[in-house]
């Protein structure tokens, strides 16, 4: 039982309804508009905006979006769907101010208009009592349900003396930037790991890079300039280029910062700068690094789908109380206290949620005690392809050639085992997985990190908004 003073949500704010923006307005830049598949837990994925022109923007200003103005999905799915589940409730953040908000949503915004009582009414609807009460209220199709602005009005929300709602802000708040500081330096972490794969398979850099210095000694230049070679120019003076020219590749590095590394980084760069070719050649997914090998996505996967074991809703309340994930297609859906998964694995959707608008594929990556069900592939990379190596590539791919289904989207196994996969062999894997193994054991740890916290959060949220904790009685 609450000891704080409970008012009508209705009574606290002013609304806005988001607007359904035309597909035949977006281009690929200028004034961002979000729609509720943007929508993360608590915040907004930028990856995978949707763009305007300034003109536009401007007719529809009443929709812009400002700094922690709270947005709930007035259309979604069911439960069974967490991901995209009705009533999804989510703060907007600093760098997403000035975009737009689309439609099946509503923005709101308290009428006293204080940044605390704005960030308060997040945290107050941001609990587990508030999306069961929208979600009790919805209504829709077996796949779509929707609540009404009455419904979303009539919740009453605990609302305490402004010093309290003050003081739970100050606390949350401190929680919410660690968790935040953390999701930013994973993002970094698993962009220099994409950057890396993006230089080494995509654009072919190192072997291109050792190419250009090929073709210029052929016609007698200097890599880089016009000037001839001079004459005494050797053999061994051409090798020497082109691992410089290989290891500036790799390592982001001009030849003047390549000479300030130490001997051990040089001896790293330049036996890796060694493994890649020099000379391009034609092959069915166009010019790739000569050596380098044309496979299949089942050729260097190993999939674990027949351990998997889909419970209902029944079977998983019997598997309770429990903190081992259950995961679906695209996310976590429930926690059981049992487990058939305990490593690292990729996740891909199979069937349901399989492709995102660009086509590329919903991807999760998961480690320890899991339990799956029958819609996300369950994979290991082998043959000297690490399981990261794996996700990395199929994050890059339009893979909509080989979805089946009109209705209900499928990636099955056969079509997945098909998507090719270019093969650098041994050596260049193994390089690679060294680059790129600590950056994900990071991730990793920073991701449990995480989890302790938001775990510490949500089990303080419902006992400081009830008022049965006091904030002088929490330590963090």
């Amino acid at each position: 039982m609450s000891k704080f003073p409970r008012e009508v949500l209705g009574e606290l704010i002013t609304h806005q309804k988001g607007f359904a923006f035309k597909s035949k307005d977006y281009q690929e830049t200028g004034i961002p508009v979000v729609r509720v598949s943007n929508f993360t837990d608590d915040s907004i994925d930028t990856s995978d905006l949707k763009f305007v022109s300034k003109e536009i923007a401007n007719e529809n200003q009443k929709v812009a979006l400002k700094t922690h103005d709270v947005i709930i999905a007035t259309v979604g799915s069911w439960p069974k769907n967490p991901a995209s589940i009705v009533g999804k409730t989510i703060c907007v953040p600093s760098e997403m101010n000035g975009g737009l908000m689309n439609q099946n949503s509503v923005i709101l915004r308290v009428n006293s208009q204080c940044e605390t009582d704005q960030k308060y009414l997040f945290i107050a609807l941001k609990t587990k009592l508030f999306s069961e009460y929208l979600v009790s209220t919805a209504q829709g199709s077996a796949n779509q349900a929707s609540v009404t602005l009455s419904d979303i009005f009539s919740y009453e929300v605990e609302w305490p003396e402004p010093h309290i709602r003050r003081s739970i802000v100050s606390m949350i708040d401190s929680i919410n930037q660690k968790i935040e500081l953390n999701r930013q330096t994973n993002q970094t972490l698993e962009q220099i790991a994409q950057a890396i794969f993006k230089s080494w398979f995509v654009d072919f850099e190192p072997t291109r890079a050792k190419a250009q210095v090929r073709a210029s000694v052929a016609e007698g230049r200097i890599p880089g300039s016009d000037q001839n070679l001079p004459l005494d120019f050797s053999k061994e003076d051409e090798e020497k280029l082109v691992e410089r020219a290989a290891m500036a590749a790799i390592s982001g590095k001009t030849p003047e910062e390549l000479d300030q590394l130490n001997p051990e980084q040089l001896k790293q760069l330049k036996n890796t700068a060694a493994l890649f070719p020099d000379a391009l050649i034609d092959s069915e997914l166009g010019e790739i690094p000569e050596g380098w090998e044309v496979k299949t996505f089942g050729e260097v996967s190993k999939c674990f789908d027949s351990k998997r074991v889909p419970l209902s809703k029944k079977k998983r309340e019997e598997k309770k109380p429990g903190n081992i994930p259950y995961y679906g297609a695209t996310s976590v859906m429930d926690y059981l206290n049992e487990y058939i998964f305990d490593d690292i694995y990729l996740l891909l959707g199979e069937d349901g949620s399989v492709i995102k608008e660009d086509g590329s594929p919903f991807v999760q990556y998961i480690w320890g005690k899991a339990w799956v069900n029958n819609h996300a592939h369950v994979l290991q990379g082998i043959n000297n392809v690490s399981t990261e190596h794996l996700m990395i590539f199929i994050q890059s791919q339009n893979i909509a050639a080989f979805i089946t289904g009109a209705v209900q989207l499928k990636l099955n196994q056969g079509n997945m085992n098909n998507i090719p996969f270019l093969d650098a062999g041994k050596k260049i894997n193994n390089s690679f997985y060294k680059f790129i193994s600590p950056l994900y054991e990071k991730v990793r740890e920073i991701s449990e990190e995480n989890k302790t916290l938001m775990d510490l959060r949500d089990a303080l949220l419902p006992k400081l908004l009830s008022g049965n904790l006091a904030i002088n009685e929490v330590t963090i």
